[in-house]
């Protein structure tokens, strides 16, 4: 009610060896000031994702954390664990849960949203089977009544042959009207490039990209309701190949 905001984003510098998810305070107009820091370390993993952050109905918070295998680039698996917190600064003390695991698809990127006391999970798939192409990414959906034990409703959203988002479509945010964003990119090469769209609701939970192009040239674009509009966080591309983390207010 302060206008505080915690967030919850991924540090990675592969060449530094550095793949960290910062939990932070933050509110408009002043820096924002971390609360946690996991490490990869931390889950044995090669590298960690963009994580997921809840807060639960008794006050306390969950973060969902995505890990590479430790293996890479010998295996691309990735599966998704679960810390619980009374504050989300004392995550660094929690015991990690796995809750998403494919022995045939990494699974990533999770978007997690309750709705009338059931808990929904769009998870970004990306197949194994085919050597140097598991950059494919697809978007299931999963449900729960807890937010730890998920039954899997199937795939929801997917790129088009031919578009700008043919070689995979991964949802970033499920927004209020059943309408949701989501990165794409036509090709293999454009890996680490991805641009937002938007999809519309077919019921059942499928979704379907509209439009031919892209709205913006940012990924992983997020999106919260507030009282004074909608605030969106995303990853903003820097000329050197890196990206930002940037915020704006969206007037309703």
């Amino acid at each position: 009610m302060d206008g505080t905001f915690v967030i919850a984003y991924r540090l990675r510098d592969a060449a530094a060896g550095l793949a960290q998810n910062i939990v932070a305070r933050w509110a408009p107009g002043r820096p924002a000031t971390t609360m946690c820091t996991l490490d990869r370390e931390d889950f044995d993993a090669y590298s960690l994702e963009r994580p997921a952050i809840v807060r639960l109905d008794d006050g306390a918070w969950r973060l969902y954390v995505c890990c590479a295998s430790p293996s890479w680039p010998a295996s691309k698996q990735w599966w998704i664990e679960v810390l619980d917190a009374d504050d989300p600064s004392a995550f660094g003390d929690a015991v990690p849960r796995e809750v998403f695991r494919d022995d045939d698809v990494a699974l990533k990127d999770p978007v997690i949203r309750r709705r009338d006391d059931r808990w929904f999970a769009w998870i970004c798939c990306h197949p194994l089977a085919e050597r140097d192409e598991e950059d494919r990414m697809t978007t299931a959906l999963a449900t729960s009544d807890d937010g730890l034990r998920w039954s899997w409703q199937g795939d929801v959203l997917a790129g088009r042959p031919g578009a700008w988002d043919a070689r995979g479509a991964r949802l970033t945010a499920a927004l209020p009207d059943g309408s949701a964003t989501y990165d794409g990119r036509a090709s293999k090469e454009e890996n680490f490039s991805e641009r937002t769209g938007i999809a519309e609701p077919l019921g059942g939970g499928a979704l379907r990209p509209v439009g031919d192009a892209p709205v913006a040239t940012v990924r992983y674009l997020d999106v919260v309701e507030t009282p004074s509009g909608y605030r969106t966080f995303y990853e903003h591309p820097l000329p050197d190949g890196s990206h930002d983390l940037r915020t704006e207010l969206i007037d309703r």
